[in-house]
């Protein structure tokens, strides 16, 4: 174990047996204070990321060794870390989802690899028009973890089914028409094109409401897209086929390039696959517009210009 000094290491003592913490803490401390004036002159606003105390130790190599130390001088410290963990989510007035909170060192690590995994698969397949920022990529990472658990067949039920996120709409909605109901069970209202976004790869339960807003009758939930055809798409198309995009399928869902509310079938010649971020483009105001012409999708940017088509593996 070492000791950080200015411009160069020395051996801490080893601790006697029954040395009390506050002692064998103290040339921890001692060190941290003799390092409290280099430090100020070194960490300024254009050199913090590069910043390295004197003797070549790392910051990120000091803040393990304080917790080596904590440790030993303290037995406890890991159980009292788990008691103080904590989060919060709620919604807020806009409609934003507020997450805060204190993850545990072995919930925070698991975490932070689950995290990481999906970003750097993400940076992977992604085209060179993604101007997400590492945050904004963080954000969409949490949210494809939560939809690959919501996805699984054998999660828990709750309250006699299946956990799924669900939509509430009405046909004036599915139409395309604003005006009509739109809305999620926490967040609140979403707008019409984000409804048919999500109604694009869904399941669907048919609602038949009386003149005082009391539901009626209430249909078998139905996926739009059957299994079967699914495998058929996924069989086609291996991934996200926006150009440029690698994401695989189970990152996408499958779009109906004329949306089945309008008419449009749901069969092969009328469905391809695409990304969450790519689903969204196509799905937005005045955004992209897709056309499948003989299985190829062809691509269209808001001012027209065609993008280049990305053949399936």
């Amino acid at each position: 174990m070492r000791c950080v000094r200015p411009g160069r290491f020395r051996r801490c003592p080893k601790p006697r047996r029954r040395s009390h913490p506050v002692n064998y803490l103290g040339s921890l401390f001692g060190s941290l204070r003799a390092l409290k004036r280099p430090l100020r002159r070194s960490f300024g606003p254009t050199n913090q990321s590069s910043w390295r105390p004197p003797g070549g130790i790392t910051v990120k190599e000091l803040q393990i060794a304080v917790a080596y130390w904590k440790q030993v001088a303290d037995a406890g410290d890991a159980e009292r870390l788990f008691e103080r963990r904590r989060l919060h989510v709620s919604p807020v007035l806009d409609g934003m989802v507020r997450i805060d909170g204190d993850l545990d060192p072995e919930t925070g690590e698991t975490v932070l690899t689950a995290l990481r995994a999906v970003v750097d698969a993400d940076v992977r397949g992604s085209d060179a028009g993604d101007s997400r920022t590492p945050a904004q990529r963080r954000a969409d990472a949490l949210g494809e973890l939560c939809r690959h658990f919501l996805d699984q067949a054998d999660r828990p039920y709750v309250a006699g089914e299946r956990p799924h996120v669900t939509v509430t709409v009405d046909v004036t909605t599915l139409k395309g028409r604003s005006g009509g109901v739109s809305e999620f069970d926490h967040t609140g209202p979403l707008p019409a094109h984000a409804a048919r976004r999500w109604a694009c790869d869904a399941s669907i339960s048919r609602v038949v409401m009386g003149p005082r807003s009391e539901p009626l009758d209430v249909g078998r939930r139905t996926p739009v897209v059957p299994a079967a055809m699914r495998r058929a798409v996924v069989s086609r198309d291996r991934s996200c086929r926006f150009p440029g995009c690698d994401h695989p399928h189970t990152w996408c869902d499958a779009h109906h390039a004329v949306h089945w509310a309008d008419g449009g079938p749901t069969a092969l010649s009328n469905l391809v696959l695409l990304c969450r971020r790519h689903h969204r483009l196509i799905h937005r105001p005045n955004g992209f517009r897709l056309q499948l012409l003989e299985g190829r999708p062809v691509i269209r940017r808001p001012d027209g210009l065609l993008l280049e088509e990305r053949a399936p593996p």
